[in-house]
């Protein structure tokens, strides 16, 4: 009883409308400063996704330009050490040489026709104006095949030893990461296109290129392996990511202006009444 008696004296007799308001005014202020914090950050991510979406439409622009120009002499190796993702990808080249068949990779694909795979035969390379450029090999994406066709042999319109031109956008080995699993050569399972690890697998001794070419469609009703596939197309959500940073933005922008105005008021009204 003692003790319940302590505690009803506490709340009605030692009430402090001073210190209620102290308390009150530094939980605003708290919010004040959680508020603003939020409205920078929110305001500075929509400033990015703008400038992100200014970088892909670019991008998107000049990818649109360069793959429908005239192809171009595939880098040989005195170029290779020049060359780069951000600046050579998606370039038309074209090169001659002799089919590889028997040394041909399917890596597992998943693309608008369905999953299967993509035909990656090398290509010897060498050139015939210059006795320093030794032989090389290039590895083709002669295009998709659906799963039933794996197995399948394939013509590959030329007869052992014969020159044949390919030409195709130059592309870059696809990058390491969470979703990609790794190739298992020892059981003939490919799931990423790296030249210089299916050269290996292959026992090909030739330089490698650090890039594959996907050839473009043969147009000569040949139906398998399908050519020209290559997907160009980028995903572009930067608008609507910066409409949803930007909407945040706002809202902490009304939370701030209803704790500085109305909960102001509010507060100074009850602490009046309080007096």
């Amino acid at each position: 009883m003692q003790a319940l008696h302590m505690a009803v004296q506490r709340a009605f007799f030692d009430y402090d409308p001073m210190a209620l308001s102290r308390k009150s005014s530094s939980k605003r202020l708290g919010l004040v400063i959680f508020f603003i914090i939020n409205t920078v950050i929110f305001s500075c991510l929509g400033l990015w996704q703008v400038q992100r979406l200014g970088w892909k439409t670019d991008l998107m622009a000049r990818l649109d330009t360069l793959v429908h120009a005239a192809p171009q002499a595939a880098p040989m190796p005195e170029q290779w050490p020049q060359l780069s993702q951000e600046a050579n990808e998606y370039t038309p080249v074209q090169l001659q040489g002799q089919w590889l068949s028997d040394k041909e990779v399917t890596v597992y694909a998943n693309t608008e026709l369905g999953p299967g795979y993509w035909v990656m035969t090398p290509l010897l390379v060498s050139s015939s104006d210059t006795a320093n450029t030794p032989t090389t090999v290039v590895w083709i994406n002669q295009g998709f095949i659906p799963t039933e066709q794996r197995r399948t042999p394939r013509n590959t319109n030329a007869t052992p030893g014969q020159t044949i031109q390919v030409a195709g956008l130059l592309r870059w080995p696809e990058k390491a990461n969470l979703f990609l699993r790794e190739n298992v050569p020892a059981e003939d399972r490919w799931y990423r296109r790296w030249p210089d690890e299916l050269s290996q697998a292959r026992g090909l001794q030739q330089a490698t290129a650090p890039y594959f070419v996907d050839a473009y469609a043969t147009g000569a009703g040949q139906e398998w392996p399908r050519g020209g596939m290559t997907q160009i197309q980028f995903s572009n959500n930067h608008l609507s990511y910066a409409i949803t940073w930007f909407v945040l933005a706002l809202l902490n922008i009304a939370a701030l202006v209803y704790v500085l105005v109305f909960d102001g008021k509010r507060q100074r009204s009850t602490s009046t009444r309080s007096e």
